[in-house]
């Protein structure tokens, strides 16, 4: 995979179709498992939101894949943005919804069903990522594509101490940052 990373990154725009069906099956439970708990009554399929991230990759130009780390943190952002813009469309639809923070351990695995809370999560996180991009990159990854810390650590090189650490630390800032939200 990195291998086909790095061709496309030196222009080679057959390496991308060598890529899609490698990581065509992780990418679409990856999607599968965000429309599992989207509310009943979803308009999107799986395959839409597949399809939705391709053209994200295909439109990406001039990127240096540095390797599947890299690859799969802008799949998570690319999820994370689709599944955010589809919320905001959802609210802009309803007259007078407006967003109330929620406490970020009543946000994790109710994101999709409650796109008020997602639009605050999504608010937090944007200022986490300026403060420690990899605590907001482990939180995407944790969250929007449901890796395990193990996972994580193997996706981004580093320990699993260091993940653990990082998740704790995301966790509690993101958990104040929703608390001041609130008030």
């Amino acid at each position: 995979m990195t291998a086909l990373l790095e061709r496309w990154s030196e222009g080679d725009a057959d390496a991308l179709g060598e890529l899609i069906p490698v990581v065509f099956d992780q990418v679409r439970d990856l999607a599968h498992r965000h429309l599992a708990r989207e509310a009943p009554g979803h308009t999107w399929q799986t395959t839409e939101l597949v399809h939705e991230v391709y053209l994200r990759l295909v439109d990406r130009r001039q990127v240096q894949w540095q390797n599947r780390a890299q690859f799969f943190g802008y799949l998570a952002e690319v999820m994370r943005r689709l599944l955010i813009d589809h919320a905001r469309r959802r609210l802009r639809e309803k007259r007078g919804s407006g967003v109330r923070p929620l406490p970020l351990d009543d946000v994790f695995g109710l994101a999709e069903k409650r796109p008020p809370e997602l639009l605050a999560l999504d608010d937090a996180l944007a200022g986490l990522a300026h403060i420690d991009p990899r605590q907001s990159r482990i939180v995407e990854l944790r969250f929007f594509i449901g890796l395990t810390l193990q996972q994580i650590a193997d996706v981004l090189g580093v320990s699993l101490a260091t993940v653990n650490r990082d998740w704790r630390s995301a966790r509690m800032w993101l958990l104040r940052q929703l608390a001041a939200g609130s008030d």
